[in-house]
C-alpha cells in the first residue's frame, strides 16, 4: 500500500469578486514532505492553504489528495488538521477538552479519548497542563495546545498557517526545531505557510515562493537560495537579501553607475543592460579596483552590515567579525565573478551564464 499524504493542485485560481488573488497555481507535494509556502503578505499563500483545507473553494482548477479529486469536498471530509496563527482555542474549555474536541466531533469512544489526548499532549510537552484553561497559558503553551489538538486525530495532512508568528524570537527558534521533529516523528505531510524566509529555509524539504498570486519558484531551500529564478526572488531571500543592481555589460566589463568591474565570465552575454545580483556575504571589502563610500554601519553581534555607495548605487555587504568601519570612509570593493547572478532587465528572469 502506497504512503498517504500527497497533494496536487492543478491550475488553481481564486477570485473574490473582481479581485484575483490566485492565478494558475500548479503544485505537487509528496507524502511525508515538510513543504512551505513562502512569500510576502498578500501573495496568495494563505488562500492556497485554505483551498487545500477546504475552507475556500477554488474559482478554477482542481485539488487532489492521494489521487482523489477533493475540490468540492467539505473540510470535515478531508483527512487534514489545521493550526491557525491565532491558535483558535476555546477559552471556556480546559486544555484537555480543547485537545479532545476533534475526537468528540467524530464520536470517538470515550474510553479512547483520554489516552489519545494524553499522548498528543505529551508529544508537545504540555501533559502537565491538561486541567488549565487557555487564559492560564503562555503564548508558547497555547501554541502547543493548538498543535496537540491538530495531531490528536493523526491526520495524513498537517496544515500550519504562520503558527509561530505570535511567539518571541527565542521561542520561535526553539519551536520550529520541535515542530520539524514532531512532523518527522508523526510521519505526516506538513504544509507550512510563512512570510519568514528563515523559518522556511531551515524547516522545509522543499518550498514554493509566491509573488502576486503566482508561484514563481519551487525547489529545495538550497535550490532557491543558490539559483533564484527571478530578480524578485533574489531580492526576497537572504538576510540581508541579495543586492540587485541595474548594470551595463560591455566587452567583459560591468558598468555600475560610474564604477567599472572586470567580469570576463559575462563576455558571452555581449553588450546589454541587465540586472546583476550578488549576495552581501560574497562581496569582499578591502580588495579590488573600485572604491565605494561607507554610508551606514550596523553591528549584528557576530557580523556587521555595511551599506556602500558604489557608483551611485546602494549595495549592502555582510562582514564577519566586529571590526568597525567608519561611516563616510572609502573602501575598496571586490567580488568573485563566479558568484554573480544575472537577470533580464525587462522580465526579471534568470539568465544562465
Amino acid at each position: 500500500m502506497s504512503k498517504r499524504g500527497s497533494v496536487k493542485l492543478a491550475g488553481v485560481g481564486k477570485s473574490f469578486g473582481s479581485t484575483t488573488v490566485l492565478q494558475n497555481v500548479d503544485l505537487e507535494i509528496a507524502p511525508g514532505e515538510f513543504f512551505s509556502l513562502l512569500g510576502p503578505s498578500g501573495s496568495g499563500k494563505t488562500t492556497t492553504l485554505r483551498i487545500i483545507a477546504g475552507l475556500e473553494v477554488a474559482t478554477q482548477g482542481s485539488v487532489y489528495m492521494d489521487g482523489n479529486d477533493v475540490t468540492l469536498l467539505p473540510p470535515g471530509d478531508r483527512d487534514v488538521a489545521m493550526v491557525f496563527q491565532s491558535y483558535a482555542l476555546y477559552p471556556h474549555m480546559t486544555v484537555f477538552d480543547n485537545i479532545a474536541f476533534p475526537l468528540k466531533m467524530v464520536r470517538t469512544p470515550a474510553s479512547e479519548i483520554g489516552t489519545a489526548v494524553r499522548d498528543a499532549a505529551a508529544r508537545v510537552r504540555i501533559d502537565h497542563l491538561l486541567t488549565r484553561k487557555p487564559g492560564q497559558l503562555s503564548g508558547g503553551q497555547q501554541q502547543r495546545c493548538a498543535l496537540a489538538r491538530a495531531i490528536v486525530r493523526k491526520p495524513t495532512l498537517f496544515l500550519l498557517d504562520e503558527p509561530l508568528s505570535n511567539l518571541d524570537a527565542k521561542l520561535r527558534i526553539e519551536t520550529r526545531v520541535e515542530l520539524r521533529r514532531l512532523q518527522r516523528t508523526l510521519d505526516v505531510t506538513a504544509i507550512y505557510v510563512t512570510h519568514d524566509q528563515e523559518e522556511a529555509m531551515s524547516m522545509s524539504d522543499r518550498l514554493a515562493i509566491f509573488m502576486d498570486g503566482r508561484i514563481v519558484q519551487v525547489g529545495t531551500p538550497e535550490d532557491v537560495y543558490t539559483r533564484p529564478a527571478t530578480s524578485r526572488v533574489a531580492g526576497f531571500l537572504g538576510n540581508p537579501p541579495m543586492n540587485v543592481l541595474p548594470v551595463r555589460l560591455s566587452g567583459g566589463q560591468l558598468l555600475v553607475g560610474n564604477a567599472r568591474f572586470d567580469a570576463p565570465r559575462l563576455r558571452p552575454l555581449g553588450e546589454r543592460e541587465v540586472l546583476l545580483g550578488i549576495r552581501p556575504s560574497e562581496i569582499i571589502l578591502g580588495t579590488g579596483d573600485v572604491e565605494a563610500t561607507v554610508t551606514l554601519f550596523e553591528l549584528l553581534g557576530e557580523d556587521v552590515i555595511v551599506d556602500l555607495d558604489l557608483g551611485g548605487e546602494l549595495i549592502r555587504v555582510r562582514v564577519p567579525g566586529r571590526s568597525r568601519i567608519e561611516e563616510g570612509t572609502s573602501v575598496r570593493v571586490g567580488f568573485d565573478p563566479q558568484k554573480l547572478h544575472v537577470f533580464d532587465r525587462t522580465t526579471g528572469e534568470r539568465i544562465d551564464i
